[in-house]
């Protein structure tokens, strides 16, 4: 029953708290709502929530009345966006207010979360202000108005992570959240089923996708979710995906507000942030939002997991193999009209009815016309009338563009006629946008580099603060483009030169279509004039990598890749440059071939720029494992440097370097030892011995050495170029560290494995603290540091794991199929197989083979050497006739390309020779052992491990044919010199001393 009231405002706390509460709140405030039910609860009050938007054909009283249905008390959470709920005629709110509501007032009270003027009539439900106030005096005026006593807690007493946030109190972080649009319509059932599913989705699968086309509204929906249940959040953070380097810069911006230990390369960034949230530390209550992820390459690498969701907005239904897929339909006709009736008040209910079906109920499109008859105030016959027979249109229509209603782009049309002529700065800021991308648009760098040549119609620009801000106020408020503002890093404050925008990308390419095209080219001229002004000048400093991820999207659309401007041509190398150096390289080599694409057009095809393009995309190409593309791109330039009218021995010998190391990737040492060599010779004659070039030359002899085979000229080489690149450019230089790391694995194949280890210890500290310890070349000289310990012998402890870890970050780096994540495949399954995990090994050595099958080609050395390891998985597993028959294969096809003495075929002959002693086959095995080992000592020397190896192998053999007097000599010897050079207890001087028959593990590596 319902409690009477005794007194006006000031006496609430005199009554009796009621033993229920209905609370009625529009969907935008469910926060509030969440928060005042939680408060009652914990004071014993029951409540109930009732999201409230009453039809427009329900009469206001009858809706109001079935509210009165419920028993207690009716708290209405109002602001003005409460009464224009339905939207209705004007007057009906203070009528009924005065009439109905007044006649029940004991049943209904209001809390008011607005500054704003509210209707007249609403001081019957004497509503108290919970604006501006803290969380402790909002809940003491709420129990005031209800007639709670705060000191009667008798309800149930919840967990500090259980508590909703006070909806005043943003979440700790909030990233780059679009503003909330202050009218939103609609969608509540939507956002309610949104909202149950990440809720109730397993832990670490709370992802959805907000699947739609065009203009659909789909931002709008992620934007109104993520401010409607923040309080359900610690972390906010919201991610633009139009382009994939500025969505992985964006996403990897939150490791600072994590306050993760990282550097500033993306990928390392991305890693730290994917295991801070999957681990939920420093916060569990997470939301991602990646907005405009149309392209699901990638997803995971990026897309995380863990007890927080994540949302996607995207146009690709391919979403649905990664998430769980929320299709977003267009506006029910409710919806439609409400929304157009509440942002132009003066048209009826049928007229909002005919321009929401002349649309198609489609949000885009109703938002700019809502707009137009808002602010113009048109009257609805007229404004369809122009639409429809396109009176005014500039252009043809399309048929129906990305799945919008035709008539469309004569609205826009209306629209930017009226503009031109009511506010002509406001077509220059659209004009100038369209010579962007679309998405974000870093317009504020017009504002920030005065000194860019603007064309005369756009200087007031720079000049003119106020007409700049007019600008965008007048198309921000006609839902043409919206506000975006990214913080400087140093904190301070944001001004006009830091300003972005949004635009769609329909309204871009609509927009594109119908501004001035007779500017458009002297506009795109600026707009290439200010990224170059922009551009850092240095992409190998990470700290540059934010700012050119920026400038990225925007090169295309702008003209600058087909620019003949000399500054304008470095920045577009310079963000080439960017790509390689933060290992962004399908985006570089996409990049390269569209600068290709326009500099071959009037470009000589041997001039520095198209010789510096040639060496950039060869880089880039191999470290993207398209070996083949690279070679024939250097072969094609060799040839054209070769045909020049003027000779260009500087060019020549890039292309000469670049040229042996594609052959080294292809596999063909011999040919690629040859060029190098020359290379050197060349460099050292034309530069010296100190340039970088030479040093470069020097580095990738011992890397092309060490591919052969010759072990102990690869060190000789690269102790020379180390010392001279320690010398020239500096201990910490890129070049300095990657001849140390080769240096390290010159030692480890040669069978020093103390020294290796200790030097490659050294080395991965210095690359942590220069590089970051998730950078490529520091993960690379991680892996090589797990492989010195695994042959050291004394730090078997944890290495598995370690091994597991490098190999997870390489994937996430790289992707699966890339040759450094299959080396890294490679090198985990032997470790598995050595230590008794042969279901996974296998699974891994069948991986890496068929990889590098893929990747390299069947005949390529590293393909045909893999199959070695798998071989000795099926041997383990007691599968020893297939083992053999793929180690005779392996080992004929090694001879065969490297010839019989290369230490990658003596190892495959080790292996092959065990499978013949394992088949029955023993005196076939033990002349194969005998030859292996005179081949060992004559190319490896006595004492390496893998000549001692085959020595302990030939032994066992003889003792198979009774041979036991030379078996034990030659046992005898080997266990001495293990001892000595090894040590008494390293593997394998032990394993030798237990008569374990000796193999040799494939390493895969091609540089």
């Amino acid at each position: 029953m319902a409690e009477q009231r005794s007194g006006g405002a000031a006496d609430h706390g005199a009554r009796n708290a009621p033993q229920h509460v209905l609370v009625v709140f529009p969907g935008y405030h469910r926060p509030w709502a969440n928060w005042i039910n939680q408060r009652l609860d914990a004071h014993g009050v029951r409540a109930t929530l009732q999201r409230w938007d009453p039809p427009r054909e329900v009469p206001l009283e009858d809706s109001l009345g079935d509210l009165l249905l419920a028993r207690g008390q009716v708290l209405l959470v109002l602001d003005d966006w409460f009464f224009q709920l339905g939207p209705r005629a004007a007057g009906e709110w203070n009528d009924v207010l005065r009439g109905f509501v007044a006649a029940h007032a004991d049943r209904f009270a209001a809390v008011n979360l607005t500054n704003r003027t509210l209707l007249p009539a609403t001081a019957v439900l004497e509503p108290v202000s919970l604006w501006g106030v803290g969380e402790e005096e909002a809940e003491a005026r709420l129990f005031s108005r209800l007639g709670i006593d705060p000191r009667r807690a008798t309800g149930r007493r919840l967990p500090a992570g259980a508590l909703v946030r006070f909806p005043d109190t943003p979440p700790e972080i909030w990233g780059e959240v679009p503003r909330r649009n202050p009218r939103f319509t609609g969608r509540d059932d939507l956002l309610t089923d949104l909202q149950e599913r990440l809720m109730d989705a397993e832990r670490g699968n709370a992802a959805c996708t907000l699947l739609g086309m065009s203009g659909i509204g789909k931002t709008q929906l992620a934007a109104e979710y993520a401010h409607r249940f923040s309080s359900d959040y610690d972390i906010v953070w919201w991610v633009s995906s139009d382009d994939r380097n500025v969505q992985r810069d964006r996403f990897g911006e939150l490791a600072v507000q994590l306050g993760l230990s990282t550097g500033n390369e993306p990928g390392e960034r991305i890693r730290a942030v994917r295991e801070a949230l999957r681990r939920g530390d420093p916060h569990s209550r997470w939301l991602v939002v990646f907005d405009g992820w149309d392209d699901t390459d990638g997803a995971d690498v990026i897309l995380p997991q863990g007890p927080g969701h994540v949302l996607v907005t995207s146009r690709n239904r391919g979403w649905g193999d990664h998430t769980e897929i929320v299709e977003v339909p267009g506006f029910d006709r409710a919806e439609s009209t409400a929304y157009l009736m509440r942002r132009a008040p003066h048209i009826t209910a049928p007229e909002a009815d005919e321009v929401a079906a002349e649309f198609g109920d489609v949000p885009l499109p109703l938002v700019q016309a809502a707009a137009w008859l808002g602010e113009s105030r048109m009257e609805v016959s007229e404004y369809l009338r122009m639409v429809r027979d396109g009176s005014i249109s500039a252009v043809d229509e399309p048929a129906g563009p990305y799945g919008m209603p035709n008539s469309s782009l004569t609205s826009w049309s209306i629209l930017i006629n009226r503009l031109r002529l009511s506010q002509p700065q406001a077509i220059d800021v659209l004009s100038l946008c369209a010579s962007f991308a679309p998405g974000r648009i870093p317009l504020g760098l017009v504002r920030a580099y005065p000194q860019a040549d603007l064309p005369e119609d756009l200087r007031w620009m720079v000049t003119d603060l106020a007409a700049w801000s007019r600008a965008l106020d007048t198309l921000v408020n006609y839902s043409v483009l919206s506000r975006e503002s990214r913080g400087p890093a140093d904190g301070g404050e944001t001004g006009p030169h830091q300003e972005s925008v949004h635009m769609h990308r329909l309204v871009h390419n609509i927009v594109a279509r119908l501004t001035d095209g007779e500017r458009r080219a002297a506009h795109r001229k600026a707009v290439r004039t200010v990224l170059a002004e922009a551009d850092p000048g240095n992409p190998t400093d990470s700290r540059n990598w934010p700012r050119y991820a920026e400038l990225l999207p925007h090169l295309e659309p702008s003209g600058a890749l087909a620019s003949r401007n000399p500054r304008v041509q470095t920045a577009v190398l310079n963000c080439l440059r960017y790509c390689l150096r933060s290992a962004e390289f399908r985006a570089g080599i996409r990049l390269a071939e569209k600068i290709r694409e326009q500099w071959s057009t009037f470009m000589d095809p041997v001039s520095n720029e198209m010789l510096e393009l040639t060496s950039q995309e060869c880089v880039i190409l191999r470290k993207y494992g398209r070996f083949r593309d690279a070679y024939q791109l250097d072969l094609a330039v060799s040839a054209r440097l070769a045909e020049a009218a003027a000779p260009n021995p500087l060019g020549s010998l890039r292309a000469a370097v670049s040229i042996a190391s594609d052959l080294r990737y292809l596999g063909q040492y011999q040919e690629s030892e040859r060029v190098q060599r020359e290379a050197l010779a060349e460099a050292r004659r034309l530069l010296g011995e100190n340039e970088h070039l030479t040093l470069s030359a020097g580095s990738n002899l011992g890397i092309v050495l060490r591919n052969l085979g010759r072990y102990q000229e690869a060190y000789d080489q690269d102790v020379e170029t180390l010392a001279r690149a320690e010398s020239a450019l500096g201990a910490l230089h890129s070049l300095t560290l990657i001849t140390s790391n080769n240096l390290a694995q010159d030692l480890r194949l040669l069978g020093h494995y103390r020294e290796a280890l200790a030097r490659q210890e050294a080395n991965v500290r210095v690359q942590v603290r220069i590089l970051g310890p998730q950078h490529l070349q520091t993960l690379y000289a991680r892996a090589q540091l797990a492989l010195c310990r695994r042959r050291e012998g004394s730090f078997q402890q944890d290495l598995g794991a370690t091994m597991a870890s490098v190999l997870d970050q390489m994937q996430q780096v790289h992707g699966r199929g890339h040759y450094l994540t299959l080396s890294a495949i490679n090198n985990y399954a032997n470790y598995l197989r050595e230590h008794g995990d042969l279901d996974q090994a296998r699974e891994l050595s069948h991986e890496a083979e068929a990889g590098y099958r893929a990747l390299l080609g069947p005949a390529h050395p590293v393909a045909t050497g893999v199959l070695a390891n798998t071989a000795l998985v099926l041997q383990a597993s007691g599968e020893r006739a297939d083992a053999l028959a793929i180690l005779e294969a392996a080992l004929a096809g090694l001879t065969s390309s490297l010839g019989p003495d290369h230490p990658w075929v003596l190892g495959c002959a080790l292996n092959a020779s065990a499978a013949r002693n394992f088949n029955g086959r023993v005196a076939d095995a033990a002349e194969l052992s005998r030859d292996t080992l005179r081949r060992a000592r004559h190319t490896l020397g006595n004492e390496h491990p893998l000549t001692l190896s085959c020595q302990v192998a030939l032994a066992t053999d003889l003792r198979g044919l009774r041979e036991t007097d030379e078996a034990g000599k030659l046992e005898e010897a080997a266990l001495l010199t293990l001892t000595r050079t090894l040590g008494a207890q390293h593997p394998h001087t032990l394993s030798a001393r237990q008569r374990n028959r000796p193999y040799w593990d494939f390493e895969a590596n091609l540089g």
